[in-house]
């Protein structure tokens, strides 16, 4: 695939990253406590398997949301904790077009399509692992793709 290719959408920077782990309570004390995150909400999701503490890093459009998560049952799917780096968020200016170019050049997305995520934005998930149908995949990384806000967007206009 070359890399001159004329992309109809453009990734903008980190919007999250997602950390796992069987006790939210440890999480919470390294980088709450200690680092000095700021708790900005919980999310917590039976279908996802998800007790999650939503914190934030950095201010305006250049902050990243950090994601410490425990499953409700560490033996069901999916096993949010089994990887301590669940998931990275990426910015996204627009996701619908994101998604159709990157299905017609072969990547793999998670079930579920878009929706809305933890944090109020249209997501869906690059499935870490390619298949026949679609060889390209997060090379054993789970990829989400975030709709940005206008004013991310903007930001990264300038």
């Amino acid at each position: 695939m070359s890399h001159a290719v004329e992309r109809p959408f453009r990734i903008l920077g980190i919007q999250q990253v997602a950390i796992g782990g069987r006790d939210k309570g440890r999480l919470r004390a390294l980088w709450v406590d200690l680092f000095g995150l700021e708790v900005t909400g919980s999310f917590r999701s039976e279908r996802e398997n998800v007790d999650e503490l939503i914190c934030s890093l950095g201010a305006g459009p250049s902050r990243v949301e950090v994601d410490l998560m425990e499953p409700l049952d560490p033996d069901a799917k999916p096993a949010v904790h089994a990887t301590p780096l669940n998931h990275i968020g990426l910015w996204v200016d627009d996701l619908p077009k994101a998604v159709a170019w990157l299905t017609a050049q072969g990547l793999r997305f998670a079930p579920g399509g878009i929706r809305r995520g933890a944090a109020g934005h249209d997501i869906c998930f690059v499935h870490p692992k390619g298949n026949d149908q679609f060889p390209l995949g997060g090379e054993g990384v789970l990829i989400e793709l975030v709709q940005a806000p206008p004013e991310v967007i903007a930001a990264h206009a300038r």
